[in-house]
């Protein structure tokens, strides 16, 4: 990977031309067709697609009606032709699952006393079985370091321990973020991800299983575990996906972890320090609890709104742009407000969907690649409507050039920089340097990447299947910095919008940041759109298998 990294850095050294695709993307007033500037029309899809009407926009709800029709109709207007046989929807059956525990907590008891773990302040727990009543009966507890069977990386921390029908305790992250000659260093893997441990301690046939929340390794605040599951809890509804379920799924905070293993007689300084070396052996914790809900189910169809600009010579050969329209609906309410607008995450995404698709429709000539735009459903709740399409494909992955996803793209200013994460792996790279340059902005490695963002949105399914992405965005070098300062504090207080009710649209964004971001998407895009050519993985990387397969 060092190898891969270095190329790249020679790429740069050289200084490559800006190719004359990409004229169309230096960051300029721009008044299309309409008459309309693109952060007029920008603003304002983003500002109606986050007000209170749509209700946070959660998948399965009744505000997903309005959102879908909402979007659908911009579809239209821009002059997206319907991808999904004569319609712009690809149905997406969902099942979802509103939790109650029993006496709204879980109650543990221990060698050396009794827990007791009350829901949302304590504990947010949750199943996504579908039963409308659910029992874990005297379950015992295992610690299992950060719940990983990772054999290349000569990692298993269910070697040699019996966790079936127990309640197995996890870490966050993986062992990379505490030393840097584990895993990928600071570069979060998929191991470190909270779907990956409930999906692996399904597998190995836990009952339940708890992760231990820590604000650093998390790269989010305990309210944002409250907030991302305060309603009804989705998935795919199809019998696949549900065979290896634990019966309950959730987040116990530190100081309720520290509890629980004082209750046991165990250090917990001691056992964590163990788990983060190579080596360690997952250990039974003197525990035992008894965990009832009563569960109201629900099951229907959501949807992906799939929206397709054919293209000429290479017409069944198709470039991928992405965002979410879901948020996480309306929950407990946040000095007064209980809707969840997500207007930077990701109505401003879908506004920017919509604005790539009126730029490529008004050009004078029309790309010879196919464009499909997707606004994807259910994003919040694991990738859901990604997931969905990736083995649904509307047209064929091994087709499919790259996978363009945008999330979050609201108050952002101009930036000398774009960081680009996950550097090294594919050649789409070149692309993302040269669309940069014609801008005059530089491209920055992340080698940092302990939130694990590469797998937290849409573009990761695309990749899983082999298709190749781009993970790219304005960094923190800001053309202004003190401007930059000033807004900061002006505005947010050192407070994060990401997940609460505060995530709304206001007229004072500068967006003249995340404007550009779109319009290097969109060079890129033109580019791949014309030229003929499929980026390759390279060598190492885990995706290529699944593209040769393809």
């Amino acid at each position: 990977m060092k190898k891969l990294i270095l190329s790249v850095w020679a790429l740069l050294a050289i200084g490559l031309p800006a190719k004359s695709q990409y004229d169309a993307v230096k960051n300029e007033p721009v008044v299309q067709k309409t008459g309309v500037t693109d952060e007029t029309f920008f603003r304002s899809i983003t500002r109606e697609l986050s007000d209170d009407k749509f209700g946070g926009r959660k998948s399965l709800t009744v505000y997903e009606t309005p959102t879908l029709d909402y979007i659908v109709d911009k579809f239209k207007e821009v002059g997206m032709e319907p991808a999904v046989n004569g319609s712009y929807l690809q149905k997406v059956p969902l099942v979802g699952v509103n939790t109650h525990l029993k006496n709204n907590e879980i109650v543990v008891v221990g060698a050396k006393g009794k827990v007791k773990l009350r829901y949302w302040d304590d504990v947010i727990a949750w199943t996504l079985q579908a039963e409308t009543k659910l029992k874990v009966d005297k379950a015992g507890f295992v610690f299992v370091g950060f719940g990983i069977h990772a054999p290349e990386y000569g990692w298993d921390d269910y070697a040699n321990v019996d966790v079936k029908g127990k309640v197995v305790v996890i870490l966050v992250n993986d062992p990379g973020y505490y030393d840097d000659a584990l895993f990928r260093g600071k570069n979060m893997t998929y191991y470190g991800r909270w779907t990956y441990k409930f999906e692996e301690a399904g597998r190995q046939g836990a009952a339940a299983a708890l992760i231990i929340h820590d604000e650093a390794p998390a790269s989010y605040d305990w309210s944002v575990v409250q907030n991302s599951r305060a309603s009804s809890n989705l998935r795919l509804n199809a019998e696949r996906d549900s065979k290896d379920l634990v019966a309950f799924q959730g987040w116990v905070t530190g100081e309720s972890a520290q509890k629980l293993f004082n209750a046991a007689g165990v250090s917990i300084d001691e056992a964590l320090a163990a788990a983060k070396k190579k080596g360690f052996k997952s250990f039974p914790l003197k525990l035992k609890t008894t965990i009832e809900s009563n569960n109201e189910i629900e099951s229907g169809e959501s949807a992906n709104v799939a929206g397709i600009l054919p293209g000429t010579s290479l017409k069944n050969e198709f470039i991928v742009y992405s965002a979410h329209w879901d948020h996480l609906g309306i929950g407990k309410a946040v000095d007064g407000d209980s809707i969840y607008n997500g207007a930077n995450d990701n109505a401003s995404g879908v506004a920017a969907l919509i604005l790539l698709a009126k730029r490529f429709k008004e050009l004078p000539d029309r790309p010879k690649r196919s464009i499909l735009f997707l606004a994807l459903t259910a994003e919040e709740e694991g990738l859901l409507g990604s997931q969905y399409y990736v083995k649904n494909p509307l047209f064929p992955l091994d087709k499919t050039v790259i996978c363009l996803n945008i999330d979050s793209y609201g108050d952002n200013m101009r930036t000398s920089d774009v960081r680009l994460s996950a550097a090294g792996q594919s050649e789409t790279d070149r692309y993302v340097i040269d669309a940069a340059a014609t801008q005059g902005r530089t491209v920055v490695f992340s080698t940092n990447n302990t939130s694990g963002g590469y797998f937290r949105s849409d573009h990761y399914n695309f990749a899983k299947e082999g298709v190749p992405v781009v993970l790219a965005k304005g960094g923190r070098n800001f053309l202004d910095p003190q401007a930059a300062e000033t807004h900061r504090k002006t505005y947010y207080a050192g407070k994060s919008n990401y997940h609460q009710p505060s995530d709304e649209y206001h007229d004072w964004w500068d967006v003249s940041g995340s404007l550009e971001d779109i319009y290097l998407f969109y060079g890129i895009g033109l580019r791949l759109a014309n030229d003929g050519s499929f980026p390759k993985w390279n060598e190492g990387v885990e995706f290529k298998k699944a593209r040769e397969k393809k």
